[in-house]
């Protein structure tokens, strides 16, 4: 340092302007870094901020939905390769997996029937066959001796042989019991019938779900056309003149509300390809189906509901069950009475012959048991009280829900009828004129939506009705 005094000045001299400059420098940057992000990017000023989204090309809105379009989501259509799908085929797809649910309901059925004809079986007579081979180590029997100790016989009076064999056959019918065996089958029958009314319940609500799911997709997919629409109809109006603050905020909304849909098509297409068992990345082109034109009277859907709806042919099924049990209670006053026959081949006993049959009857009768039987029988008739409150109880819970569902149908069928008429308006507008605007085509669109949401309103209200009118 003592050495170059003056080169040690002038590079400090020097150091200290470049450091100058380099502040002035940023300091004209950050001055104008406002108005070059504006010049650059007039569209999202905080665009280096926020997720890059993937390039979507936008549907063109406006069109009206009839029967067979397809509409496909833009965040699929980038990569090409959609695969187009119809509700019915989605449907089907969806009931050929293998579900859980109905191979249990198909569980319960053979469960039940094996059940009633175990209960059956008790119709027919017992047959059962014994056989032993017995070797006794000791002489089964008295020994006896006759005379005087010195002049005398001795005698062997054998009860059993010291080697026996013995084969039995033997066949038992009742004939009191029947009337009990009648009441078990009754209830085992009664079980069968109800998990036969349960059985298509689980593939009626997997075609629901199905039907949703895809509803569902459509209408999200066409929430991100009308949002990808007024996102560029913002860009085209400050396309020239360059955004307002107001004019940000409200593109920064627009492309967020753009990616929340998006993503929310992503999921319910994830959904729906599940439960057709695509993989979950597939892309779908869903094809709008015709509008449900089925419909039924309110008198038709109550009266079908009190004939066929599960819960109310299981409540009948259980009271069945419930005045069989009462009958079986009243049974156990009477003595269980069997004919029993049956053929012997013996050498255990010598004094008896060597085969023989035999037949008879054999009664038997709980004399007291405690007060059991009455007090069983006072049971069975409460349930049978109870299961009939129950069956009233539920045709008026099912009537209840019959009318809930019926009127939210009519709702929904005259929603989706006045959306209709007001396309075809919208439509006959647009054939008048030689042009369309921009802002005419989003409220078309707007419509459309709302069309596919009454339709949507409507398959559910009336997939509820069938449900409760017992059609799976």
């Amino acid at each position: 340092i003592n050495r170059f005094p003056g080169r040690m000045t002038n590079s400090a001299v020097r150091a200290g302007l470049v450091l100058v400059v380099c502040f002035a420098a940023s300091a004209i940057a950050l001055g104008q870094a406002p108005d070059q992000r504006t010049i650059q990017d007039p569209v999202n000023p905080i665009a280096r901020f926020l997720p890059k989204q993937e390039k979507m090309t936008t549907p063109p809105i406006g069109v009206p939905i009839k029967p067979g379009t397809e509409l496909v989501s833009p965040s699929n259509t980038a990569g090409g390769g959609t695969k187009k799908i119809t509700l019915t085929e989605a449907q089907q797809a969806a009931a050929a997996q293998a579900d859980p649910k109905a191979r249990f309901a198909e569980l319960e059925i053979e469960v039940a029937k094996e059940g009633r004809k175990i209960a059956e079986a008790s119709y027919y007579p017992a047959v059962s066959a014994t056989f032993a081979n017995m070797h006794f180590n000791k002489f089964m029997g008295e020994r006896i001796r006759l005379g005087t100790p010195d002049i005398g016989v001795n005698l062997a009076i054998p009860l059993l042989t010291k080697d026996s064999t013995t084969f039995n056959v033997n066949v038992t019918q009742p004939l009191t019991p029947l009337l009990k065996i009648q009441q078990v089958v009754k209830i085992a029958r009664a079980d069968e019938n109800i998990a036969k009314a349960k059985a298509g319940v689980p593939l009626a609500e997997l075609s629901m779900n199905v039907e949703k799911s895809y509803f569902d997709l459509l209408i999200a997919q066409r929430e991100l056309t009308i949002a990808q629409a007024k996102a560029n109809s913002l860009i085209d109006k400050v396309r020239d003149s360059g955004p307002s603050a107001a004019e940000r905020l409200e593109m920064v909304e627009a492309q967020k509300s753009v990616s929340l849909i998006d993503s929310k098509v992503r999921k319910l297409s994830a959904i729906l390809s599940n439960m057709m068992g695509l993989p979950i990345d597939t892309e779908l082109g869903l094809v709008i189906p015709p509008s449900e034109k089925r419909s039924v009277t309110l008198a038709e859907a109550t009266q079908q509901a009190m004939d066929s709806n599960p819960e109310i042919y299981e409540a009948e099924q259980t009271a069945i069950k419930a005045g069989a049990g009462k009958r079986l209670a009243q049974l156990d006053y009477i003595p269980d009475v069997a004919v029993i026959a049956g053929y012997a081949n013996e050498n255990i006993i010598q004094i008896l012959p060597r085969d023989f049959t035999y037949v008879g009857i054999l009664a038997t009768y709980s004399i007291f048991d405690g007060f059991k039987r009455e007090h069983t029988y006072k049971m069975r008739k409460a349930q049978v009280e109870m299961a009939e409150m129950g069956v009233g109880a539920a045709k008026a819970k099912v009537s209840a829900n019959v009318k809930t569902s019926y009127f939210k149908m009519e709702e929904s069928r005259r929603l989706r009828e006045l959306a209709q008429r007001m396309i075809s308006a919208s439509n006959f507008v647009n054939t008048s004129s030689d042009s369309e605007s921009a802002p005419m085509r989003l409220v078309r669109a707007g419509m459309e939506l709302e069309l596919l949401r009454a339709e949507q309103s409507y398959r559910e209200a009336y997939g509820e009705l069938l449900a409760l009118m017992g059609d799976n």
